[in-house]
C-alpha cells in the first residue's frame, strides 16, 4: 500500500447565460484546444491546503498570497498524453488572500456549513455502454456543476469517479462523435476540467479517489492532478500508485476522513484487502482524535469519504440486488467508533441515502452527477437487508442527474440536512442527519 433551498429563479440567470455561450462555442466550430489551458482550483491534502493549476504554459503560473508573490512549484512536468504540467503550493494556516494569475481563489471558512456532494460526473465510453458526450441534456454534469455553483458552497465533495471516456466513439455515432478516449488530458479535461470549471472557482474542494482512476484506467490523470499526495513519475505506473493512506479534514465540529478505496473488491471478501482496509479505518479514526487533541477540542462526530459504499444496494445485477462491498464489510465490522457517524459515497449511479436497525454509520449516496444511471434500483430500500444489516429508514430516487447540499443546522443540535437536487435545482429528495439515524421526505 502506498505511503504515501434556493427558491427564486434570478441566481441561476449568469448560469444560464453562461451554459447558452458553451452551447453556441460547441455548435460553431470552436476547438476547446484553441484556448490556452490553465485551470485552479484549492484542494485539501494531508496536512493542509493547497492552491492547484494545470498549465500548457512553459511555467506554473504567478501566484500570490497575502500580495506577496510566491513560487509555484512544478508539481508535474508534461508527459505522455499530458502535454500540461502541473502546479502546486502550499497556503499556509491564517492566510487571507490567494491569487492565481491575479485571480482571487476561495479560500475555507471556519465552519464548513454548506457542503456540496457531487460523484460519478464523467461521461461513458467503453465497449457497447456508450453515452451522447456531445448532447449536454445526456450528459449533463456541465449543467449541474454551473448551478450547484449558485449555491454558495463552502466546499466541494467529489466522491470519486472522473473518467469515464475509456474506448473509442463507435463509427458514424454523432452523440459521442469526436471525443477523445483513454488516459490523456484530453479525457480530463473533456470529462471533468472544461465542465467542472466555475465550480473549481467556487470553494476549496476535497477528492475522492474512485475506482475509475485506479492505475489501469484514468489513474494517471488522477496521479498528475487531483491525487492530494506528491507526484513522483518514477513510481507505479508513471507516477500512479496504489491506495493511499488516509488523511483528515477539520470541517468545524465535524472530522471528514478521506479513504482511498478504489480497488476495494466488491463480490468476494479479499483477505489481504481487508487487513489493508481495517488498517485504513483505524488510521483514520486515530488522526481524528489526534487532530482535536492537538486543538484541545472535545471528541465529536466522525464522518469517512470514500467511493465504494459499504451497506448499500444500486440494484446494478438486475433482479439479483447488488452493489454492496464485501470487502469493506468484513474490515468495517467491529471496527467503527461510536462517534463514526456517516458514510460519504458514490460509485451507484443514484441518490440515495439509509440508516439501519444496527448501529452502524448511515450511509449517503451522491452518485448522479452525470454517468449512466445504475439499473433496477430500489426506490424504496426501507426493509432491505445487506449483509446482515436491516435499513430502517431511507431513499433513493433513481434515473435523475444531479448534486445533493449538506447543510448543517443553525441550531447547535448537530443535525444536518441531506438535499438531493436534479441538475436545474429542483428537489428530489431530503433527510435529515441525526447522528447515525436519518429521516427522510
Amino acid at each position: 500500500m502506498s505511503s504515501r433551498v434556493l427558491t427564486q429563479q434570478a441566481p441561476f440567470r449568469s448560469t444560464i447565460a453562461r451554459l447558452s455561450i458553451a452551447m453556441v462555442l460547441c455548435c460553431s466550430g470552436f476547438s476547446w484546444a484553441e484556448a490556452r489551458d490553465l485551470y485552479k482550483w484549492v484542494q485539501y491534502v494531508p496536512g493542509g491546503l493547497e492552491v492547484r493549476a494545470v498549465t500548457d504554459d512553459v511555467s506554473c503560473p504567478v501566484a500570490t498570497i497575502d500580495a506577496s508573490a510566491v513560487s509555484m512549484t512544478e508539481r508535474s512536468a508534461p508527459g505522455e498524453n499530458y502535454p500540461v504540467r502541473g502546479c502546486a503550493l502550499a497556503i499556509p494556516a491564517g492566510a487571507k488572500q490567494v491569487t492565481i494569475s491575479g485571480v482571487p481563489m476561495p479560500l475555507p471558512k471556519p465552519q464548513a456549513n454548506r457542503i456540496l456532494v457531487i460523484g460519478d460526473t464523467g461521461c461513458r465510453l467503453k465497449g457497447k455502454q456508450v453515452q451522447a458526450c456531445n448532447d449536454i441534456s445526456q450528459w449533463p454534469f456541465r449543467i449541474g456543476a454551473d448551478i450547484s455553483a449558485e449555491f454558495k458552497p463552502d466546499l466541494v465533495l467529489h466522491v470519486g469517479d472522473f473518467h469515464y471516456r475509456e474506448s473509442a466513439c463507435p463509427l458514424n455515432n454523432m452523440g459521442c462523435a469526436g471525443t477523445p478516449f483513454g488516459d490523456s488530458w484530453d479525457v480530463w479535461r473533456a470529462d471533468f476540467f472544461v465542465p467542472g470549471e466555475t465550480l473549481l472557482n467556487t470553494a476549496p474542494w476535497v477528492f475522492v479517489r474512485g475506482n475509475h482512476e485506479e492505475c489501469d484506467r484514468g489513474g494517471k490523470g488522477w496521479a498528475r492532478t487531483l491525487d492530494p499526495y506528491p507526484f513522483n513519475p518514477s513510481e507505479g505506473a508513471t507516477g500512479c500508485m496504489g491506495p493511499a493512506k488516509p488523511y483528515t479534514v477539520d470541517l468545524g465540529g465535524v472530522i471528514l476522513g478521506v479513504l482511498d478505496v478504489s480497488t476495494a473488491d466488491e463480490g468476494k471478501v479479499n483477505e489481504q484487502q481487508v487487513a489493508w482496509y481495517k488498517a485504513m479505518f483505524r488510521t483514520v479514526q486515530d488522526q481524528a482524535k489526534t487532530e482535536r487533541a492537538s486543538k484541545q477540542a472535545a471528541d465529536g462526530p466522525v464522518w469517512l469519504a470514500f467511493h465504494r459504499p459499504v451497506w448499500v444496494l444500486d440494484g446494478s445485477a438486475g433482479n439479483q440486488q447488488g452493489g454492496d462491498n464485501k470487502t469493506l464489510q468484513a474490515a468495517a465490522k467491529g471496527n467503527l467508533d461510536p462517534n463514526v457517524q456517516l458514510f460519504l459515497s458514490g460509485h451507484h449511479h443514484v441518490f440515495e441515502a439509509m440508516s439501519y436497525e444496527q448501529d452502524i454509520p448511515a450511509a449517503l449516496i451522491s452518485g448522479h452527477g452525470g454517468d449512466d444511471f445504475s439499473p433496477e434500483v430500489p426506490p424504496n430500500p426501507v426493509g432491505l437487508t445487506v449483509d446482515g444489516m436491516t435499513v430502517k429508514a431511507g431513499i433513493a430516487k433513481p434515473g435523475i442527474y444531479g448534486f445533493s447540499m449538506l447543510e448543517r443546522a443553525t441550531d447547535g443540535s448537530g443535525k444536518w440536512t441531506f438535499t438531493g437536487y436534479d441538475v436545474h435545482a429542483k428537489q428530489i429528495g431530503r433527510c435529515i442527519v441525526d447522528g447515525r439515524t436519518l429521516a427522510c421526505q
